[in-house]
């Protein structure tokens, strides 16, 4: 094949289209898809897209990391403290300095026995101590969210799909509870409790008031979030289908509306959880909450008040405690918000 003769007023020359004989025209797709090495293309889901942007945040990865460790240390704490040794309660006089009920040494008195030092007055392990608290904390702390979310999820889901009466009924509830004075109200009610009631006294009765008042009055703005969501599902066309085929509404409330609602019931969960550890701090610090010789974060924070100037030691570690366990829930909760939320980047 060469060259054309071109025609009149056509300038440049004209090449011959090329042909391509039956074996090469068979060949040519396997060309194309040189270097894709055979793999199929496979879809993710909606957990694998959410997974795999929840790992490119290192910030909530770390975050995430001592979540899990902090989880661990308390619910081995007691196994712990056995095999160190250790007694959160246990007083070691010859560690204090009796002219003025210090700790002696440097650093309230930090050792290698005693990494975090000691408690004025009485010298017992701040290590253990903080230990000890590290459960409590977290019991109350997650048995108030889940009280909490699942009131609020309820009542939340129940009003945005059924709207009208019910929805104003459940929304001016919401309200109710939203105006109480919450710390003053969980403060009466947990100081009425504290020589028993239900069949409960010491230790369980005080985390079973805590549960309660914390989890019974924060549910409205776990519902106030699960309504919007449920008012914006609701006009989906996958709810327009399922009526379409019959489905009544508490089909369709369980098993359409709630599966898309654990996104961001888990996010606010996430997020719920280091507002309730610190409440529980708060009541414990008032001496409303977890009472002594139990400890507790709060309850160390209250007894460190009077030693701050002199042994600061003292606050910082119960105060550290609770910084970095709120800080990790955090920014758990921000990366799980970003990582389920499609519309964010």
């Amino acid at each position: 094949m060469g060259r054309r003769r071109r025609p009149r007023g056509v300038k440049g020359t004209v090449t011959a289209p090329i042909e391509t004989t039956g074996a090469a025209a068979e060949a040519q797709p396997e060309a194309v898809l040189q270097g894709v090495e055979g793999k199929k293309i496979e879809g993710r889901s909606l957990g694998q897209i959410a997974w795999l942007r929840f790992k490119r945040d290192k910030v909530a990865v770390a975050g995430a990391i001592v979540v899990i460790l902090l989880i661990l240390v308390a619910a081995l704490s007691r196994p712990i403290q056995g095999w160190l040794g250790l007694d959160p309660n246990s007083p070691n006089r010859d560690l204090i300095d009796p002219n003025t009920t210090l700790p002696s040494g440097d650093f309230g008195g930090m050792s290698w026995e005693h990494p975090f030092g000691v408690d004025p007055k009485f010298g017992r392990d701040l290590f253990a101590r903080v230990l000890e608290g590290s459960w409590v904390s977290l019991i109350v702390a997650f048995g108030a969210t889940l009280l909490s979310v699942a009131i609020g999820t309820v009542l939340g889901v129940v009003a945005g799909f059924y709207r009208g009466r019910v929805d104003a009924l459940i929304s001016r509830l919401m309200d109710v509870f939203l105006a109480f004075p919450l710390l003053l109200f969980a403060i009466a009610i947990s100081a009425s409790l504290q020589g028993g009631a239900f069949g409960l006294e010491g230790l369980p009765l005080h985390i079973s008031v805590l549960i309660f008042v914390i989890g019974f009055f924060n549910w409205p703005y776990m519902g106030r979030i699960v309504r919007a969501q449920t008012l914006s599902l609701r006009e989906r066309e996958f709810v327009d289908a399922a009526r379409g085929m019959g489905a009544r509404g508490p089909f369709i409330l369980f098993r359409e509306l709630l599966p898309n609602l654990v996104g961001p019931i888990i996010v606010y969960s996430t997020l719920l959880i280091p507002s309730n550890i610190l409440f529980e701090a708060a009541l414990s610090f008032l001496g409303v909450g977890i009472q002594p010789p139990q400890a507790s974060w709060g309850g160390m924070l209250n007894q460190a008040v009077k030693y701050y100037e002199v042994d600061p030691q003292y606050m910082i570690v119960p105060g550290l405690a609770i910084f970095i366990t709120v800080l990790a829930f955090n920014l758990l909760g921000d990366g799980l918000r970003d990582a389920l939320d499609p519309r964010s980047r």
